[in-house]
């Protein structure tokens, strides 16, 4: 059974949504939806839910009410399992790697289990070892591959039936910083390709980097969905400021710069001044007070809260 989507086509939408393991609700009342075409983080503290929404998704858990839709497809009803599982590609936060295979193999083995044809397999794990880099790594047993090149390689299994919806739940856990910023990439191309990516981590600035939206959890409920200029917006409550980052002496520049007529406070972290103005203050006023007081300048834009901070705030844990 498909959805109406009101001509706005969605990947993911959620109604309702509710989930029990024995007296523990793990999800309550959840609704939200992931248009086609974006990047979405999936953000919430431990226990919030997270795991337990991806798996409804993919259809290896059922929700106790509600419903999931997966690009118009309800995961509940079996006469549509099989359609949803050809649509998505899932990348649990434990991936299973058969380590005596090659990671050509592991690919030809999934995809024959996709019943793709074997004279198709050939190209198909060659397209993707070169999409995830791992093309000179295809006659190499999983056991001697890095964990990132494990997780790209995981990444591989999930796209190799071309699905539209990809759902990563941790893809980035355990991945040093330059594994962790090329995973990032390849999602990035993956977007261009036309994927809609529901992805979960903990590594939150690198989500406000690659995401168009934003899914906040906790305790099983929804606290947030939409942009992170909408997220932003609602957490800075309407207030102005002005990231200002000084390359000569920061006391200097704080004490010329708290006299400007508009500005209401600074907050200091080393070089990095945060304005909090008025309305009628604005940023060129502030580079010319700056220039007339020999203050020297490396960067000057418009503050906003980055996801950590909307986080923090959406969740109480920061006052």
């Amino acid at each position: 059974m498909r959805m109406e989507t009101n001509n706005q086509p969605y990947a993911i939408e959620i109604q309702g949504l509710t989930r029990r393991f024995g007296p523990t609700l793990a999800l309550t009342n959840l609704s939200f939806a992931i248009p086609c075409g974006v990047i979405a983080g999936f953000v919430g503290p431990n226990g919030s839910g997270k795991t337990t929404t991806m798996r409804i998704l993919a259809t290896l858990l059922k929700q106790d009410s509600g419903r999931a839709m997966v690009l118009g497809y309800d995961t509940r009803e079996a006469s549509t399992v099989r359609d949803v599982r050809h649509a998505i590609g899932f990348m649990p936060d434990y991936f299973g790697l058969y380590t005596d295979m090659t990671a050509g193999e592991y690919l030809d083995f999934f995809g024959a289990a996709y019943r793709i044809p074997t004279d198709k397999r050939i190209g198909l794990v060659s397209d993707i070892l070169a999409l995830v880099n791992l093309t000179d790594k295809r006659d190499t047993l999983i056991a001697g591959l890095s964990r990132g090149m494990q997780q790209k390689l995981s990444l591989g299994r999930a796209l190799i039936h071309s699905p539209q919806l990809l759902l990563l739940d941790e893809p980035a856990s355990g991945l040093d910083p330059r594994a962790r910023i090329e995973l990032m990439e390849l999602l990035r191309e993956l977007k261009a390709m036309g994927k809609t990516i529901f992805i979960s981590s903990h590594i939150l600035s690198e989500l406000h980097n690659l995401c168009d939206m934003v899914v906040i959890i906790e305790k099983g409920n929804l606290v947030f969905s939409g942009s992170l200029a909408d997220a932003s917006d609602g957490v800075m409550e309407g207030r102005r400021f002005i990231e200002l980052t000084v390359s000569s002496d920061p006391d200097v520049a704080v004490e010329a710069l708290k006299l400007l007529p508009g500005v209401k406070g600074i907050r200091r972290k080393e070089r990095l001044l945060l304005i909090d103005h008025d309305q009628n203050l604005i940023a060129a006023d502030i580079i010319e007070a700056c220039v007339k007081q020999g203050i020297r300048l490396d960067e000057v834009k418009r503050g906003s809260a980055n996801l950590e901070e909307v986080f923090m705030r959406m969740t109480g844990r920061e006052e």
